[in-house]
């Protein structure tokens, strides 16, 4: 089975759409990540500002961001291997790397918007 690892920079969460403006990008790459899951490949995120331990924990993401600090984030692993970093790989990147060929969502992208840009963990804006 595939495996995908996802070492996101800090931010408050990983769907792109908190406070008052949405990351399309994120929000694209989000909905890629559940048509991956979809297809049955194993994904896990991690995000610096929530899980620190898997970031120290993975010798591959520790030696990167002591050699080249936090611009080496995102980081995505795929089987071990490196596949991008400092950049979220599009979708065809990922099903390449995964053994897949990529196709469209059948699943809408789940929005929701935060009025006053202050979210946070557990606050409901994701």
């Amino acid at each position: 089975m595939t495996h995908v690892d996802v070492f996101d920079p800090p931010m408050c969460c990983s769907s792109g759409v908190c406070g008052p403006s949405v990351d399309p990008l994120l929000a694209a790459f989000a909905a890629d990540l559940r048509w991956l899951s979809e297809q049955g490949v194993d994904v896990a995120r991690h995000n610096l500002a929530q899980d620190p331990d898997a970031f120290v924990g993975h010798p591959v993401v520790s030696a990167l961001l002591q050699r080249e600090g936090d611009a080496c984030l995102p980081l995505v692993i795929v089987n071990g291997d490196i596949l991008g970093k400092g950049a979220y790989p599009r979708r065809d990147a990922l099903a390449r790397a995964a053994g897949l060929v990529a196709s469209a969502s059948r699943a809408k992208p789940v929005i929701r918007l935060v009025s006053g840009g202050d979210a946070k963990p557990g606050s409901g804006c994701c």
